[in-house]
């Protein structure tokens, strides 16, 4: 999706791609709460099947690059006014009109020689982990996916067991933690665009994260009510999940320092995406161990650490950020 699209919306539009994932968690939901009177087997049956038919689609019908259907490739903002910069000037006269065809067509041979002996290459592990933001985002990322995952996939045996609901019941009631995921993602993503800024969308995001999250562990034996701060929940931590996963990923694979190998966008999300996944795994068995020992209570309380953790690895991101874009506002009001 990098390759796709440029930096101006990708945030947006990362944003409402990213929410694929919770469309998943939705359709995933139903199927499942309507086989499960046959059996768990069906379940496993009939969302195995899906997968494997969309994997079939993916695998004969994916396109990596605009190039390979013969569109131009989008470009980042500051490579959009390297070029205008730095485009030739056309002669005004028709004696300079054919020398000029001659050089230009000379230059574009050469200019074609040297991008097929020097194409751009993937960069290594280490490299990839040495740019700016990386380690810290995958830090974060481990945190937030950690929560994320946690939540969702505890969440109907959490209402099961906390509230005596139904499975049925509990699985499709569990599906409003993915819508507020969903607007979550688009809503920021959007804002994020208008400020030009990631870290600090993420900050106030987080902050409220750990509210709702205090506020869900309160909820009570409402289904109404449950359902409302679930998708206020969803939307605190879906959204900073989302756009770190996506957006963000990608602006790390396509910043200034590696912009001659756009390859590397694929190593970087990976990266990020791994960590994310090393902490989502590990987050699986330390909430299994927090409930039986300690209650649903404590396993709150770890989300809101965890929570609070993401925060503090990005923390000098968003000081970063935030400053800059108080100049940038400031150095605005001064030009207005």
């Amino acid at each position: 999706m990098g390759n796709w699209f440029g930096k101006a919306g990708r945030g947006f539009v990362f944003g409402l791609w990213s929410a694929c994932a919770s469309v998943g968690n939705i359709l995933g939901a139903f199927l499942a709460s309507s086989v499960l009177k046959y059996g768990y087997e069906y379940a496993f049956l009939v969302t195995s099947s899906v997968q494997f038919a969309g994997g079939m689609f993916v695998f004969f019908g994916l396109l990596s690059s605009p190039k390979e259907v013969g569109l131009p490739e989008p470009t980042e903002e500051d490579e959009s006014e390297d070029r205008d910069a730095q485009r030739p000037l056309m002669s005004d006269t028709e004696e300079e009109t054919e020398a000029e065809d001659e050089k230009n067509y000379s230059v574009q041979v050469s200019d074609s020689v040297k991008r097929l002996q020097h194409q751009p290459q993937a960069i290594g592990f280490f490299q990839a982990l040495c740019l700016p933001g990386v380690v810290l985002y995958s830090l974060a990322y481990a945190c937030l996916k950690l929560v994320n995952y946690s939540f969702f996939f505890w969440l109907p045996f959490y209402l099961s067991n906390n509230f005596h609901w139904q499975e049925a019941e509990a699985d499709r009631l569990s599906i409003w933690y993915d819508v507020g995921g969903i607007i979550g993602g688009s809503i920021q993503g959007l804002i994020s665009d208008i400020l030009r800024k990631r870290a600090p969308v993420l900050a106030v995001s987080l902050l409220l994260a750990v509210a709702s999250l205090t506020g869900y562990s309160h909820s009570p034996n409402d289904k109404v009510i449950n359902a409302v701060i679930m998708a206020v929940t969803g939307f605190f931590i879906g959204g900073p999940s989302n756009m770190i996963s996506s957006a963000i990923s990608a602006d790390l694979g396509r910043q200034e320092h590696i912009r001659g190998s756009k390859e590397a966008l694929a190593t970087v999300t990976g990266i990020v995406d791994g960590t994310g996944s090393v902490g989502a795994a590990v987050g699986q068995y330390l909430v299994s161990l927090i409930q039986n020992q300690l209650g649903w209570m404590w396993v709150f309380y770890f989300f809101i650490l965890m929570t609070s953790l993401s925060i503090l690895c990005i923390s000098p991101l968003i000081l970063k950020e935030t400053r800059l874009l108080f100049h940038e506002r400031c150095a605005h009001h001064v030009r207005t």
